[in-house]
């Protein structure tokens, strides 16, 4: 049961770093989501920039040892995310730019989000 608890968060966790990162789709289609996916960019380029480590990273550690399987050192996006997608070699350099870029890709989302709704010259909504 373990197992299948920390295979979840992993779930959980992936299903987390894909709404941070492309939630702003769902955002300009349903812009209410935005009190989700706001709070969810944020937290996601500060662990990302100050080099946190996600609470989730030991709860999966936690789960996996009380199954009786090696947990492991470092952080989420090392173990899962940097062999998939980040070149061999990231640096905290990258890291932090990683994290910036985060933060652009979904203020510019954001920005046209507001444009959107901004009345136009005679008072008309877009």
């Amino acid at each position: 049961m373990h197992a299948l608890l920390a295979d979840l968060v992993v779930a959980v966790h992936f299903a987390f770093i894909v709404f941070a990162v492309a939630g702003g789709a769902l955002v300009l289609r349903r812009p209410r989501l935005a009190w989700l996916h706001l709070p969810a960019v944020l937290w996601g380029a500060a662990v990302v920039a100050f080099g946190w480590i996600c609470p989730l990273t030991p709860l999966e550690n936690r789960l996996r040892a009380a199954a009786g399987e090696a947990g492991y050192t470092g952080d989420f996006v090392e173990r899962y995310l940097v062999p998939l997608i980040y070149p061999p070699g990231l640096t905290r350099e990258l890291q932090i730019l990683l994290g910036v870029g985060l933060l652009l890709l979904n203020l510019g989302v954001y920005l046209r989000l507001w444009r959107r709704g901004r009345p136009r010259k005679g008072g008309r909504v877009r």
